[in-house]
């Protein structure tokens, strides 16, 4: 009997971490990058985290994001390699990623005022010199 449930045991492990490794192979990670005026960075920033960042965290719920990471350099680089904020969105699948209306069915949910988000989103986008999006992929290292 011990045997039995160690073999169904073991089973049912490998089968979960199959599961797991397929979905983790769907994933689609993009890095987004912003090079703000000078002096806003800050600002910027703000308005992602108040008028962004919820947006994506409803997706999350859903299950469409698995994880966002938003980050800043410490150093400053040369005016033409400059950036200031990154967010690394990690999709579900490449199909959610590239879906422009992923976040639209939240939007009213969570800002009431869509004109003054609107206006807002307006403002944070007034304060960049470049906006680029690059995807990126884990690279197996051997052991």
């Amino acid at each position: 009997m011990k045997k039995i449930l160690i073999a169904v045991l073991i089973l049912v492990s490998f089968t979960t971490l199959q599961a797991q490794t397929k979905n983790n192979s769907d994933y689609f990670t993009v890095e987004n990058y912003y090079k703000v005026k000078w002096g806003f960075a800050d600002e910027f920033i703000h308005l992602w985290t108040v008028n962004h960042y919820p947006l994506l965290k409803k997706a999350i719920e859903k299950g469409d994001i698995i994880s966002v990471t938003p980050s800043k350099p410490k150093l400053h680089s040369s005016e033409d390699s400059r950036w200031d904020f990154r967010v690394t969105i990690v999709f579900k699948n490449a199909a959610l990623a590239f879906d422009e209306n992923l976040t639209v069915p939240y939007k009213k949910a969570l800002f009431p005022d869509l004109d003054k988000l609107s206006k807002d989103e307006q403002h944070r986008f007034e304060l960049l010199i470049a906006h680029w999006d690059i995807e990126t992929e884990n690279i197996i290292l051997p052991n």
